[in-house]
């Protein structure tokens, strides 16, 4: 894969996600090994390298998961599984220059600095197993190392100087906290009993062709030793059920709802009855998509949502604020020369906070309290009153931000770059939903449209940020209206796709409602998949695009669908 191409970032609601119970939790033998081991290869490798390193780093993730799901009242999967993986980190060099560095114009993607690669551990806690399995592993990352460090030289005596020099990592003090650890809660064959007499209620709906009830339950345990002198294991579990149904217009549009139920704990979700009632909106939607008209091009003013809202705010805005894209010189480098002007209206700020929790009795997903370099996690002010203060920094300097704010996150077999955690959209003076709907109707008259749109609800999006692929956006609206001018009802209709540019989309926000509401997601971009939160309220834009989804041709079924025999 040619790693000049595009980096494609993608949320999604479709991803499992939860939080944790905890138990006190002391010194444990997977810290006690990555100690021991770190001290012994970093002395090893002083005494008998040429280069020896200047820093290394340990990171164990111990991951417990469950997964049941569920269609039409039948068990289709039910997993429980454990899993304990190792990232090395070895930079060689200095914090100025390491193996880390871009290598400018690298068409060969074993060139990119992005991947650390996950390794499996032992799961019996045998030190001398795990310390073996350490060893092997960072000499294979010492040798690579300074092997890429080589080529970092090579390409910056051939290439002109960059436009941002600064240091590739940063000084930070050292963390050590051993954090609550955590079980998972859950009894699987609970679970697989209620996803069972959840899913068949679709049965009753023989329009809807696939649906799928899911349970998932996460326990994650990270340990991270360094040489720098940090030392932490924290921890984290996650419970969601899931409800995903789809259905397929006359046309061949395949049309689709879901919903999603989180809790930091297993007795947190919602009882059955509040989930069924989500599913008999779900069966009235689809009923109501499948004979909705087609939505033709458009652009023209509209009103986003709070949940949609986050959505557009996550990927137009969010992205473009995460430190490492200022400094990247693929990267279209949106807001680079942006601190201190302004970039968003007056009357809205926006600020990265993943010291929250929890908001209005939800759980969000971008809670943390050590980000993945062992940075402590903070609140970050972005905007101010519209005008651009802050990035999103992980350990990766960029020219006027020396230092990480605690927002350096990844997944598992990748190394950290700034990214968001809970993103929070805030507005001075925002107006009732009524006002917003009747500035609505006043814009459209203003330009001479017969009717706006109303965006209720999206299920997630991507971004292109690079240089060498439009500036542009996409997200997927699920529940899209029509509002007239003339007063008759709102029409639903199908089919639309949301796009364009981020600064004319910035430029077009004209009014901000008054009470925010929460999208919870996954997000993936160059540092793997991670949990996500956008808190937003509904805002109004004077001008939108939307344009046809792309759908298949294919006939709804011949065949009508059998009986149940269930009752």
């Amino acid at each position: 894969m040619n790693r000049n191409l595009s980096i494609f970032i993608i949320c999604t609601m479709l991803v499992a996600m939860c939080v944790p119970t905890f138990a006190a939790q002391p010194k444990s033998v997977i810290l006690t090994a990555l100690e021991e081991e770190l001290a012994r290869n970093m002395r090893e490798l002083k005494e008998r390298a040429k280069q020896p390193p200047y820093f290394i780093s340990y990171n164990v993730t111990d991951r417990e998961s469950i997964v049941v799901s569920a269609s039409r009242g039948a068990l289709q999967t039910s997993n429980a599984n454990r899993q304990r993986v190792l990232d090395v980190d070895v930079r060689v060099g200095s914090y100025e220059q390491d193996n880390t560095s871009q290598i400018r114009d690298e068409n060969d993607f074993s060139a990119d600095a992005s991947f650390v690669r996950s390794v499996p551990l032992p799961l019996d806690d045998d030190k001398d197993a795990i310390k073996s399995a350490i060893w092997i592993e960072t000499d294979r990352r010492y040798k690579a190392a300074t092997e890429r460090l080589i080529k970092v030289a090579a390409n910056r005596n051939v290439r002109v100087e960059a436009a941002d020099t600064s240091p590739d990592f940063s000084r930070e003090q050292s963390a050590q906290a051993l954090l609550p650890s955590v079980k998972l809660n859950a009894d699987k064959e609970v679970f697989e009993a209620r996803v069972r007499n959840l899913s068949a209620y679709f049965n009753a709906f023989p329009d809807i062709f696939d649906s799928t009830v899911t349970f998932t339950a996460d326990a994650t345990t990270d340990t991270l030793a360094t040489t720098e002198g940090t030392r932490l294991e924290h921890a984290a579990a996650r419970y969601r059920i899931s409800v995903l149904a789809r259905t397929k217009a006359a046309d061949g549009m395949d049309l689709y709802r879901f919903e999603s139920f989180d809790a930091h704990d297993a007795k947190g979700l919602p009882d059955d009855a509040s989930i069924t009632r989500a599913m008999e909106k779900m069966a009235r939607d689809l009923n109501a998509l499948r004979k909705a008209p087609v939505i033709t091009p458009f652009a023209g003013p509209a009103i986003l949502s709070g949940r949609a809202s986050g959505v557009f705010f996550h990927e137009i805005f969010g992205h473009r604020i995460e430190g490492h894209r200022q400094k990247s010189e693929n990267e279209g480098q949106t807001f680079t020369a942006s601190v201190g002007s302004s970039v968003l209206p007056a009357f809205l700020s926006v600020y990265d906070d993943p010291t929250i929790r929890r908001v209005s009795d939800v759980d969000l997903n971008g809670f943390y309290e050590y980000d993945d370099e062992g940075v402590k996690a903070r609140r970050v002010g972005v905007v101010e009153r519209g005008v651009l203060r802050n990035f999103l920094m992980s350990r990766a300097p960029i020219t006027g931000f020396p230092h990480s704010n605690g927002h350096g996150r990844k997944a598992a077999g990748f190394r950290a770059v700034g990214r968001q955690g809970n993103l929070i959209v805030e507005a001075a003076r925002g107006v009732s939903e009524s006002e917003l709907r009747r500035l609505l109707i006043q814009e459209c008259r203003k330009q001479g449209k017969p009717y706006g749109l109303l965006f209720e609800d999206i299920s997630g999006g991507f971004t292109f940020t690079t240089r060498d692929a439009p500036q542009s956006f996409q997200v997927t609206p699920i529940l899209v209206y029509r509002v007239y001018v003339d007063g008759r009802a709102d029409e639903l209709v199908r089919g639309a796709d949301l796009i364009g540019t981020p600064l004319t989309a910035f430029s077009r926000i004209i009014a901000a409602g008054d009470t925010q509401q929460i999208f919870n997601g996954y997000c993936g971009a160059e540092s793997g998949f991670i949990p996500v939160s956008a808190i937003s309220p509904s805002i109004l834009v004077s001008q939108i695009e939307v344009q046809k989804q792309q759908k298949s041709s294919e006939r709804l079924p011949v065949l009508p669908p059998p009986k149940q025999s269930r009752k």
